[in-house]
């Protein structure tokens, strides 16, 4: 005798497995990797050759990002092209006003602390709100990052 309200299962019944929620954790994957990955096209920074402070953690430039760099003779660079402070506080704003504020400052270690004091001064009166000091990895040795 079966009980009325019961119903059986039966063997030949398919089990099926829905893709769709590993579709999106594979895509979410793949997101978080492309935005965490360093995609630049070229380091523009790197064409002057300054003995950089080391640091353990260093981030990639990015290409729009206006970097000014200053030698050890205390010689100032805009995107590798030499310059003056008063050229500097002139040919800046448009590129900060680009950037969101946001500017590269690389300095040679053993380098003028009055220049970089004097550069980073033009930086704040031409619209930089923050600075990307350049730093190089303990194992890049001499190279800049």
């Amino acid at each position: 005798m079966t009980r009325p309200g019961r119903r059986r299962l039966r063997d030949d019944t398919p089990v099926t497995f829905d893709f769709a929620p590993m579709v999106d954790v594979v895509l979410l994957l793949l997101i978080f990797f492309f935005l965490t990955s360093s995609l630049s096209e070229g380091d523009v920074g790197q064409a002057l050759p300054l003995d950089l402070p080391r640091a353990n953690m260093t981030v990639e430039e990015t290409p729009d990002l206006p970097v000014v760099s200053v030698d050890a003779a205390g010689g100032i660079f805009l995107m590798g092209e030499p310059t003056t402070l008063e050229a500097l506080s002139q040919q800046l704003p448009p590129m900060v006003e680009a950037s969101g504020g946001l500017v590269g400052l690389r300095a040679d270690e053993g380098g003028n602390y009055g220049a970089v004091v004097e550069v980073m001064d033009t930086i704040k009166a031409a619209g930089g709100v923050r600075l990307a000091l350049g730093t190089a990895t303990e194992a890049a040795g001499g190279g800049a990052e």
